[in-house]
């Protein structure tokens, strides 16, 4: 799972994957980040992996541990998959939100989409998390 989620890194960067390359799969079992990223990398892809690959699945578990292994100045990001199935993708939402709103920015900026002026929605306490 780590080698396949480091090309998926690689593809997406430009930078190459493999044994001492800036971005590099780590062998299962090992402490910390699951895949790990020279700082250049990290700058374009400000994630700290946890990778797991199980037909039961923990996600609280499994994101107390991305939590744990998390490089200050990334955010957590957990990949996990089951035999037949695709893998998926689990993060922070409060940080999913904003890495869109981040999107829209830009394609608003390079005239890609239109962009309504805000409105804020007067909060009712069901909106809470």
């Amino acid at each position: 799972m780590q080698k396949w989620v480091a090309a998926r890194i690689a593809e997406a960067t430009g930078y190459e994957c493999g044994r001492d390359k800036p971005i590099e799969s780590r062998p299962m079992g090992q402490i910390g980040v699951d895949v790990r990223l020279e700082s250049e990398v990290m700058k374009l892809f400000p994630f700290s992996v946890e990778c797991k690959n199980q037909e039961y699945w923990n996600i609280p578990e499994w994101i107390r541990d991305a939590k744990e292994n998390q490089i200050i100045g990334t955010n957590w990001l957990l990949i996990i998959k089951k035999n037949r199935h695709e893998p998926v993708a689990i993060m922070d939402a409060s940080e999913f939100f904003r890495l869109y709103k981040n999107f829209l920015d830009v394609m608003a900026i390079i005239g890609k989409i239109r962009k309504p002026p805000i409105q804020y929605p007067k909060k009712t306490s069901e909106e809470d998390p």
